[in-house]
């Protein structure tokens, strides 16, 4: 196949200095199995596993900015310079197998402090105390409880939230240390960035609340000093929940304001996710579709001018690169499909017709499959014949 017929979806892109081998993005899978924030050979094989299926960005799960800032114990964190070797670790093998290795640095706020999904991020009590994992108060824009059954959050005063952009900075370092290709700052999924931008969460009446352009302040403030250490010549990602999710008040015109501010400080991509500002989990708006939030993408694509990644249930080969090339995203994710199929980029670039998708997988994979490829061409296989009894 020439380079001219080649599908979007496997087609280099220049993101700053770097360039990605394809389209494919492998979204940030919390795993819950960090030991005191810092990864381990868990990790290295999850993460492994994607760049070696041939996916072209492979991001670290949301990486908490400080210790408070993980939602459970098994959270991942690069809070601390002894996690810097750790993750150097991932991000050389990621590199080696030809990916780009992604970081996605995220603080829960008043999410903190609950046990993994498998208990519905149950909130931490005296009792888990005893089992030797003692709850901790979240902080958030302003005192109120992510969930009924949750404590509420302490208020960050100003003092607080200038400290809080020296951990961003801080965690920034550690990132481009430990050799990051590219970074992305979690602005979605109710935690502390959404907690700011949404007026759900945040009731201040300071220059940190109030209407959109306060509401906007923290996460600006948060990309500024990321930029302050991350190089020019290195990609920056954001994350946002297009809206907030039912009973939301923060809306697709919100994040398009967004997206326009942040493009102005040096952000290349925003990812478009959506929801998780009331309860638990993401909660959408609109049914789980193929592409649910697509439209999302889309919309700041065009309105912010402004490149974006598109996810949520995009699984098919022949639709993600419809996405590409209708124009409603330049990006796209998937995550729990490819826990279930880690080498779903090669088979999509089968689907797609690109002749040499084998070339996808490292050469100790790449040389026997060709081989047998080569076989079946000379002799192609037949069923076996029922033989009589």
């Amino acid at each position: 196949m020439t380079p001219a017929a080649a599908p979007l979806l496997f087609t280099p892109l220049r993101l700053r200095a770097l360039t990605a081998r394809n389209r494919v993005v492998v979204s940030p899978m919390c795993q819950y199995s960090s030991s005191e924030g810092g990864p381990n050979d868990w990790h290295l094989v999850h993460l492994g596993k994607f760049a070696m299926g041939g996916a072209g960005i492979v991001f670290c799960e949301e990486t908490a900015v400080e210790a408070r800032a993980r939602k459970t114990y098994g959270c991942a964190g690069i809070y601390s310079d002894a996690h810097m070797p750790m993750y150097r670790r991932i991000t050389d093998f990621l590199r080696a197998q030809g990916a780009a290795a992604g970081m996605q640095l995220g603080h829960s706020g008043r999410k903190a402090s609950c046990g993994p999904p498998w208990t519905n991020f149950k909130p931490l009590t005296d009792a888990d105390a005893a089992e030797g994992q003692p709850p901790w108060r979240g902080v958030a824009p302003s005192g109120i409880a992510a969930r009924a059954d949750a404590p509420a959050p302490m208020e960050l005063t100003t003092g607080e939230i200038r400290a809080l952009l020296g951990a961003w900075r801080d965690a920034t370092r550690r990132t481009l240390d430990a050799g990051f290709d590219v970074l992305e700052i979690h602005g979605a999924h109710g935690y502390l960035i959404h907690q700011f931008l949404s007026p759900l969460a945040n009731r201040r009446r300071d220059g940190y609340g109030g209407d959109i352009e306060g509401r906007m302040r923290f996460a600006l403030e948060v990309t500024e000093a990321v930029r302050t250490v991350w190089p020019a010549d290195k990609p920056l990602f954001f994350r946002v929940s297009a809206v907030d999710g039912e009973g939301g008040a923060w809306n697709l015109d919100d994040t398009v304001a967004l997206a326009r501010a942040l493009k102005a400080r040096a952000v290349d991509v925003v990812t478009c996710s959506s929801g998780g500002i009331n309860g638990p989990l993401n909660m959408a708006i609109v049914p789980r579709l193929p592409g649910y939030q697509v439209p999302y993408a889309e919309r700041v694509r065009r309105d912010a001018g402004v490149m974006a990644c598109a996810v949520g249930l995009i699984t098919d080969p022949a639709h993600a690169e419809q996405v590409l090339q209708r124009g409603q995203a330049d990006l796209v994710a998937l995550a729990r499909e490819l826990m279930y199929n880690p080498n779903w980029p090669v088979h999509a670039a089968r689907a797609l017709g690109v002749t040499d998708y084998l070339k996808l997988l490292p050469p100790q994979y790449a040389w026997w499959l060709e081989r047998r490829e080569k076989i079946r061409e000379i002799t192609p296989l037949e069923p076996p014949r029922e033989t009589g009894k």
